[in-house]
């Protein structure tokens, strides 16, 4: 089975070792080539492309456009998660009902990651990445014309779908693109650019809530998004890495099967899926929690507790370069035992244990995230097809264990939603046992 192998690139160097100059990502899509050049080395006497290592020009801009990435796709994706309560109140649903609106994004985003990755095998990572964010920003600034809760859903949904190119891609991309050295350091910043648009996404709407309505409040996140866009579309430089990877349904599925003989990779998927699933659920419902007795807290105030997403913004960028030096195994485990430490101090109806506790909550949940994704880069020799795994796991569990918990907080309140999340941590210590024992024998590897 062939594979695509990322951890090494070729240079763009000219007879005397300067870089030379790259079209961008934008330019390269108006091209007629049906596939991506595979390197963009000048070539040597026998007229092929010399190997070398990745210019540290190329890899800055590589990790800088996918921050701009992160950016557009996490607050397009979020944009209606801190409108929750305001989303209830103005078409009378309950909460589980409400929490569709999140839900079904990530979902549907989740059923589009392999197709995607195929996708992206096929025709280029920067196409599909950029093709996915200006369908999705596109679709978010139809969200305030929705005249019911149905429609909105329905948007969200293809939304869902339209997302899906970024994440399913932009982790092969990056280990396509960056040295192995480099690999959990520029990981680390996508994953910020994630966070600080999660923190926009959720932040902005808030904000707004303080002075219109839920429809003004979804414009005004959905214009930044396609700011945001627009900036990761002229900045995204094409591939070097790249080989293309024609295959058919056959072929696909045959390579993620083979993902799934790694004991490592299955241990990484399952906690995508609960760790992911875990942390929707608890910033779902939070809003609730905080414009509810015995908080009552305004909208807009409410909806400012999502400036601790901050943490993770930090936790991503200095984990990555953490997990290099220390190890993944010992990294992610202190992660989630950060996370689950964090959800139970939550439980005491106090504001400031309250805040203290998600503050760690997020802190370790992108600390295990950022961690895990580059795990996956290291154990996986089909970097593409691992990574859409890890990616529809992820989302899965956000789309499934996002909208169950509101079962949960419909019965028990609070209390009962941190049982439903401790219950989870439980099944991830389990695969943590598994994964350390698995990693072992790769420890060389990496």
């Amino acid at each position: 089975m062939t594979t695509v192998q990322g951890t090494t690139s070729t240079a763009a160097s000219g007879p005397t070792g300067t870089a030379t100059s790259q079209p961008t990502a934008a330019q390269e899509l108006t091209s007629v080539a049906t596939q991506e050049p595979t390197s963009a080395a000048t070539p040597g006497p026998t007229g092929t492309a010399g190997p070398g290592r990745p210019t540290h020009a190329h890899e800055k801009r590589v990790t800088a456009a996918l921050f701009a990435a992160g950016l557009t796709t996490f607050a397009a994706m979020y944009s209606t998660q801190s409108l929750l309560p305001s989303l209830s109140a103005a078409f009378a649903v309950p909460p589980a009902h409400a929490a569709l609106a999140v839900s079904l994004t990530t979902g549907f985003l989740a059923l589009a990651i392999v197709p995607a990755g195929a996708l992206s095998a096929r025709i280029g990572r920067t196409r599909v990445m950029i093709g996915s964010a200006v369908v999705a920003s596109a679709l978010g600034l139809l969200l305030p014309l929705c005249p019911t809760l149905d429609t909105l859903l329905a948007v969200r949904a293809v939304q869902g779908v339209s997302l899906a190119g970024v994440p399913a891609v932009a982790m092969a991309y990056l280990a396509e693109e960056i040295g192995a050295a480099g690999l959990g350091a520029a990981m680390g910043v996508y994953i910020a650019g994630t966070t600080i648009g999660g923190l926009a996404g959720r932040l902005i709407p808030s904000l707004a809530l303080g002075l219109a309505s839920w429809r003004w409040a979804e414009l005004a996140v959905s214009l930044a998004a396609a700011a945001c866009t627009v900036w990761f579309a002229c900045t995204l430089p094409p591939s070097r890495g790249f080989a293309a990877r024609p295959a058919g349904f056959g072929t696909m599925i045959g390579d993620l099967t083979a993902q799934l003989r790694h004991r490592g990779l299955i241990a990484l998927f399952g906690l995508a899926f609960l760790l992911m699933g875990s942390f929707v659920s608890v910033y779902n419902f939070l809003g609730y929690r905080l414009t509810h007795r015995p908080f009552e807290l305004p909208a807009a105030l409410a909806g400012s507790v999502f400036v601790l997403y901050l943490a993770g913004t930090v936790a991503s960028a200095y984990t990555g370069r953490l997990a290099d030096r220390r190890g993944h195994a010992r990294v992610l485990t202190a992660a989630v035992t950060l996370m689950a430490l964090g959800a139970l101090i939550t439980i005491p109806d106090h504001l400031t244990t309250v805040l203290i506790g998600i503050l760690l909550f997020t802190t370790g949940f992108f600390a295990a995230h950022t961690t895990a994704s580059a795990w996956v880069g290291t154990l996986a020799e089909n970097r593409g097809a691992a990574s859409s795994l890890y990616m529809f796991a992820y989302y899965l569990g956000s789309a499934v264990v996002g909208s169950a918990a509101g079962i949960a907080y419909a019965a028990g309140g609070w209390a009962g939603l941190v049982a439903c999340v401790a219950a989870l941590f439980v099944i991830a210590a389990l695969l943590l046992i598994s994964l350390v024992t698995a990693g072992r024998p790769a420890r060389g590897r990496h």
